[in-house]
């Protein structure tokens, strides 16, 4: 009977094996930049506002519309010899205005917060204009509640500036014809724009925006808007005008803004 050799035909070599202590092995990610997100936190809406379309120039339609106007302008003023009818009542026989452009507008803020005002082409626009006024946003809603309440919004005309009214960077804000600080453009935020894409179906209305899961109250009061059809007057460049429509057409706009260079 043939007995093993007692050394192998091919050289043997040992087995290398590599022990992990614990702090080598990968960590689970922690952050919400590693791809984990916090449960507890709120999901913010993505936002599908779209560009409106005063960005992307004016047409051909609207420079021929200016300047026919600019025309009939230029013509003398003739008195008629009839009168207009005006009502009993004394409002408006219609909410429209000659040349108007209807727009949307949105109040909203926290109630002891400033009140932030963004002024939309329709409610799926992303705003054209975003103004934060120093009037606490539950105060101004609750003076809308009462009666007509005027904003006039002042700022100093330099010569030889070519800035739209609209792109001025602030105002001296005056409110029934009391001054009550300033109102200051600026760019929307990630929070404007969640505003903005929560009430993208909203026409008009008013009501309470949900922040949070709902645990704790915001230390300035929950976050209130006011949504409505506003009309757009432009009396020349240096002064604008928006006007609230009223949704019955009865008692008048609650609401005017007034822009004007002196």
């Amino acid at each position: 009977m043939p007995t093993p050799p007692s050394t192998p035909p091919y050289p043997l070599t040992p087995v290398q094996t590599r022990s992990r202590s614990p702090s080598t092995f990968p960590s689970p990610p922690t952050s919400p930049s590693s791809g984990m997100t916090n449960p507890m936190s709120p999901i913010q809406p993505a936002i599908s506002l779209h560009q409106p379309n005063g960005k992307k120039g004016s047409s051909k339609h609207n420079k021929i519309f200016r300047r026919v106007r600019a025309v009939f302008r230029s013509f003398p003023i003739i008195t008629p010899a009839c009168k207009i009818p005006v009502s009993l009542h004394g409002n408006r026989l219609h909410d429209g205005h000659v040349g108007g452009t209807r727009m949307t507008g949105t109040l909203f803020g926290h109630r002891k917060a400033r009140v932030s005002l963004a002024i939309q082409e329709s409610p799926g626009s992303l705003p054209i204009l975003l103004l934060e006024l120093t009037i606490p946003t539950g105060k101004l809603l609750q003076d809308m509640g009462v009666g007509l309440v005027r904003i006039a919004l002042e700022c100093e005309k330099k010569a030889n500036d070519k800035t739209k009214i609209e792109d001025e960077p602030i105002w001296t804000l005056f409110c029934n014809g009391r001054k009550c600080g300033y109102a200051v453009k600026r760019e929307p935020t990630d929070e404007d724009l969640n505003v903005m894409q929560t009430l993208r179906v909203v026409s008009m209305g008013a009501g309470v925006i949900p922040t949070g899961d709902g645990a704790d109250q915001p230390t300035d009061g929950e976050l209130t808007y006011m949504r409505a059809f506003f009309e757009r007057v432009a009396g020349s460049k240096d002064s604008e005008t928006y006007y609230m429509l009223n949704p019955d057409g009865n008692n008048g706009p609650e609401l005017s803004l007034f822009f004007v260079r002196l």
